[in-house]
């Protein structure tokens, strides 16, 4: 088999078979994610659909690391579409200093997302929640049916614990198919099941041609010896930012320093990082106003001159700005670019998340290789691992 245009053989000497194949393989993941919430439709209305009706209910959305950042994706959408008060709180804040965020008479719905399940803090959070809270229900998402969290809630009172198709329990070092999985679900069990089993088909066409044609780009990009990479995006895209850098900065063991920040917010302070040494890459918003901000920056960026390499990730293309690289990713919603944002909204950036977020993973798989390291095991000195450990959980005290 081949995978990210490299040969199995290639991919188990360098080091990556793994991690190549699984992000190649998340379009798949997704078709086979719906399908299966699908098959648990009953089981799953019959215990969302009275939580989310209920005046005041509070929904914490929460996950340690990668996980944290799908909380945080899917929160501008949540908050555009349901009557609810909804937070992404990472349950390293939550264990942390639970009393702080718990508000022991407000009905909590929380919803924990977690790759293996077995990070300390995953299965601590929910724990303390149940201590901290007078009315709290659980919906767990994992890609782990043998993880602690899974088998912990599965039959625990107010809760319901659902597990991914195996396929989407990444066995590399950095979650991919596992983060976008899961993000994937937590569209469709939040935002209605039906909606996710229309837009999947189009999402996943749309992500395999970015996967097919943006490779080779990638590669080469990857080839050229940025020290530093900034990832800009507005809204779910900041958030996506977020995730983009955490994947460069892990499968390059830390040998590329990374950043993000909204575009309106780089200026305060954090544009002062950009150098020659520095690509910058901006997820362009499929919202019209957010897309005006989003040019006007590259704009900025593309005066001073500053910068070692510009590169936009969106819909469409500028000829105005011949400074800005322009990777043209089709639209999941008609499987051609439409410009730059629609009156869509943030609806649109829902969907682009995934096409978007194949590029940067694409980028720090290529870049890992270029630098020496290992994707599915960048970190050979056992400082950081797959899943956490040495983490010692303290009471409530």
């Amino acid at each position: 088999m081949t995978w990210l245009e490299l040969d199995d053989a290639t991919l188990e000497a360098r080091g990556g078979a793994f991690t190549a194949e699984e992000i190649a393989r998340q379009p798949q993941c997704w078709r086979d994610t719906v399908a299966l919430l699908q098959s648990e439709r009953a089981r799953i209305r019959a215990f969302l659909d009275p939580l989310l009706a209920r005046p005041g209910m509070r929904v914490i959305l929460t996950g340690a690391g990668t996980s944290a950042y799908i909380g945080q994706c899917l929160l501008p959408q949540l908050l555009g579409r349901l009557a609810l008060r909804a937070e992404a709180i990472a349950t390293t804040d939550l264990v942390s200093s639970p009393r702080t965020w718990f508000q022991r008479d407000v009905p909590t719905l929380l919803v924990s997302f977690a790759r293996s399940g077995g990070s300390p803090e995953s299965l601590a959070a929910v724990e303390l929640a149940d201590q901290c809270l007078a009315d709290v229900h659980h919906l767990v998402v994992t890609c782990n049916a043998e993880g602690a969290l899974y088998k912990a809630c599965r039959a625990r009172p107010r809760a319901l614990a659902l597990a991914l198709p195996e396929a989407t329990h990444d066995r590399g070092f950095a979650m991919t198919a596992s983060f976008t999985s899961m993000l994937y679900a937590g569209l469709a069990l939040l935002l209605g099941i039906d909606e996710a089993a229309r837009s999947v088909a189009a999402v996943a066409t749309a992500t395999e041609r970015v996967l097919a044609e943006a490779c080779s780009g990638m590669r080469v990009l990857a080839g050229l010896a940025f020290t530093r990479v900034v990832f800009l995006g507005s809204g779910s895209l900041a958030a996506l930012a977020a995730e983009a850098a955490l994947k460069v900065m892990e499968l390059s063991d830390g040998q590329v320093a990374t950043f993000s920040q909204s575009p309106l917010g780089f200026r305060h302070g954090p544009k002062a990082v950009v150098d020659r040494d520095t690509l910058v890459v901006m997820f362009m918003s499929g919202d019209a106003l957010a897309a005006r901000y989003d040019l006007d920056l590259l704009r900025e960026l593309s005066g001073d001159d500053a910068a070692g390499a510009l590169l936009a990730i969106g819909e469409g293309d500028d000829p105005g700005l011949p400074d800005v690289a322009w990777l043209r990713v089709p639209s999941p919603g008609t499987g051609q670019g439409t410009g730059h944002g629609t009156a869509a909204g943030a609806a649109n950036d829902a969907l682009l998340m995934f096409p978007y977020i194949a590029c940067a993973q694409m980028y720090a798989f290529f870049r890992s290789l270029e630098l020496g390291r290992r994707p599915d095991a960048p970190n050979d000195t056992g400082v950081v691992n797959r899943v956490v450990r040495g983490v010692t959980l303290h009471g409530l005290g």
